[in-house]
Formats: structure tokens, C-alpha cells, sequence
């Protein structure tokens, strides 16, 4: 039986040929990315800025989101947004702090179950305050920070000073990168958002350090080859592996998009979008880095010689 192949066998496509192209493309998207961070800014869930959610479900068995939208701006609760998910009777009604404390806010969460309980079953009523959303932006940043400079690290003494650089470079991008998708697409940026972040972190280390032992191990084997085409050999070598695993994450991730609701769908369509970004980062960022920083074979520790086996001598026999 033959088995399936995502990738033909034997390829020897030039990615590094690409080089010239995909940097000047990349340093594009980060300062179109930092730009939109600027201007447009995150569009944060009550997590980070504080504000109520109420998750309601209508009694009809259809939403009727302009009437209620409607209805909760004559509450003058300020922004009100109000957004359908899930199936048609689903809709979820977000807005921010009230000036006067705790006592204001559970007062419009009040206003808000008077005005539309006739037609709508409440199911789930969730408050963050100000401090409390706070410590969470604090909690959230120190920990993206901490596990990247543990991780980077880690490459720093796993590998070359090449590798790690080229390895700290592509993870700052596939960042950047995903910094922009959260503000061109407006999706809701909460904890679960962090969460994603971590995990393109590491899928993006992941793949980088497939890439980057492969090199190493070709550039130890061909030591007349030039770099570029090194890399391209180990490139193309497991270029398998990566189309299949990319593969099956995006189907699981799909599905969860599909399937999942609401509550993880800025996690699926930030990691859906992580996955192509840590891929093409891996090849057309980190690799061609090690080009331009002058990564020769001389410069990578030679493999450890195998231990010789010592044969003992027949001991010679005593008269």
C-alpha cells in the first residue's frame, strides 16, 4: 500500500532564491502590524479593559439584534455592543465600566435584566472591574515576556550564535505578525488570546529547530556545498514533515472554528493564522538569516566522534 504523500520525494525547490523577495515582503506586514497597533489598537474583551458580557439566548428562537441593540442604548450604559454567535437565537450584549464603582455596575446589569427579560433567557453574566483587568494585562504580558526569553535561551545555548539569532529574529516576526491579524480582524482580545500567542510561540520554535538541526547536520556532511544551497537541501528534506504537520493542526484547528463557539474562536483563527506565519517564518526568515550572518561549516561543532571499542588481548597463559 502506498502511502500518502503531502510533498513529492527528491525535491529540490530553491527557497533561499526567494530571500530577496520575502524580506523586504515580511518587513512590510511588521511595520503595517506595529502601525495598526498604533491606530487601530486591539479590540480588547472586558478581560483587559474591564466591562460587563451577558451571553442571552431568545425565547423565540430568533435574536432580533437591531431591537435590542436599540433598547440597550436607551439604557445609557454609554457603548453598548451587541453581536450575534453561535446559532440565531444566540447574541451577546458587552459594555464598559460605569462611572461609581461596583454598586453602578451591578445596577445597569440590573437595567439590562429588566429591559429584556420578557424576550430573552439570560445565561451567563460575567463583571471585571478596572484593578482586576489591570493585573490580568500585567499577568498576561509577563508571561508572553518570561516564556520567550526562556525559550530563546535555551536555542542561545542549544546552538550556534547564527541559529539562535536567526531563531529570535523569526519568533519576533511570526509576533508582530500576529499582533497585526488581532487588529485587522477585530477579534476579541482576551486571556484565551494569550493563550494562542504562547502556543504560536512554540509551534513557531518548534518548526524553526526542525529547520535549523537539519542545516546543521547537512552543513557538517557538505562542506564544500555553499550555504544556500545547504539550506535548501535540508529545506527540501523535511519539507514532508512540515506540510503534514501544518496539515493536521489546521484540519483540528478548522473544526474547532467550525464547531467550537464563540468562546475559542479569536484562539482557532489565531492559530490557524500562526500556523502559516511560523512555517513561512522558519523557511524564508530564519534560514536565510544564517546566509547573512556568514554561517560557514567551519563554524558549527563538528559531530562527536563514535568511542573506538577496545579489544582486550587473551592473557597469556603461566607455566
Amino acid at each position: 500500500m502506498k502511502l500518502l504523500r503531502l510533498a513529492p520525494e527528491n525535491t529540490k525547490f530553491g527557497f533561499m532564491r526567494f530571500r530577496r523577495v520575502s524580506y523586504p515582503f515580511s518587513a512590510f506586514l511588521s511595520i503595517v502590524s506595529v502601525a495598526l497597533f498604533l491606530t487601530v489598537g486591539m479590540n480588547f474583551g472586558i478581560d483587559f479593559a474591564g466591562g460587563t458580557l451577558m451571553e442571552l439566548r431568545a425565547k423565540s428562537g430568533t435574536a432580533d439584534l437591531a431591537q435590542l441593540r436599540g433598547a440597550a442604548e436607551h439604557l445609557g450604559l454609554g457603548d453598548v455592543e451587541v453581536q450575534g454567535f453561535g446559532n440565531a437565537s444566540d447574541v451577546t450584549l458587552r459594555f464598559g465600566l460605569q462611572a461609581g464603582g461596583d454598586a453602578a455596575q451591578q445596577a445597569a446589569v440590573e437595567k439590562v435584566r429588566h429591559a429584556v427579560e420578557g424576550g430573552y433567557e439570560i445565561r451567563r453574566t460575567e463583571v471585571v472591574g478596572p484593578r482586576v483587568s489591570g493585573e490580568l494585562v500585567q499577568s498576561g504580558t509577563l508571561g508572553v515576556v518570561v516564556s520567550i526569553i526562556a525559550v530563546l535561551s535555551y536555542l542561545w545555548f542549544r546552538f550556534e550564535w547564527q541559529f539562535a539569532v536567526g531563531a529570535v529574529i523569526a519568533t519576533m516576526h511570526d509576533l508582530l505578525l500576529t499582533v497585526g491579524f488581532f487588529s485587522i480582524t477585530q477579534l476579541e482580545f482576551n486571556t484565551t488570546s494569550i493563550a494562542a500567542i504562547l502556543t504560536i510561540v512554540g509551534y513557531s520554535l518548534n518548526e524553526t529547530v526542525v529547520v535549523l538541526d537539519r542545516i546543521r547536520e547537512m552543513i557538517r556532511k557538505y562542506k564544500r556545498m555553499s550555504t544556500a544551497d545547504i539550506i535548501d537541501l535540508s529545506v527540501n528534506a523535511v519539507l514532508p514533515r512540515t506540510i503534514m504537520t501544518a496539515t493536521t493542526v489546521f484540519l483540528a484547528l478548522l473544526s474547532l472554528v467550525v464547531f467550537g463557539g464563540q468562546v475559542i474562536r479569536s484562539f482557532s483563527l489565531a492559530m490557524m493564522w500562526g500556523i502559516f506565519v511560523a512555517t513561512y517564518s522558519s523557511v524564508f526568515i530564519c534560514s536565510p538569516m544564517l546566509i547573512y550572518l556568514g554561517l560557514r561549516s567551519d563554524s558549527v561543532e563538528p559531530a562527536p566522534a563514535p568511542e573506538e571499542k577496545v579489544e582486550a588481548k587473551p592473557r597469556a597463559k603461566v607455566a
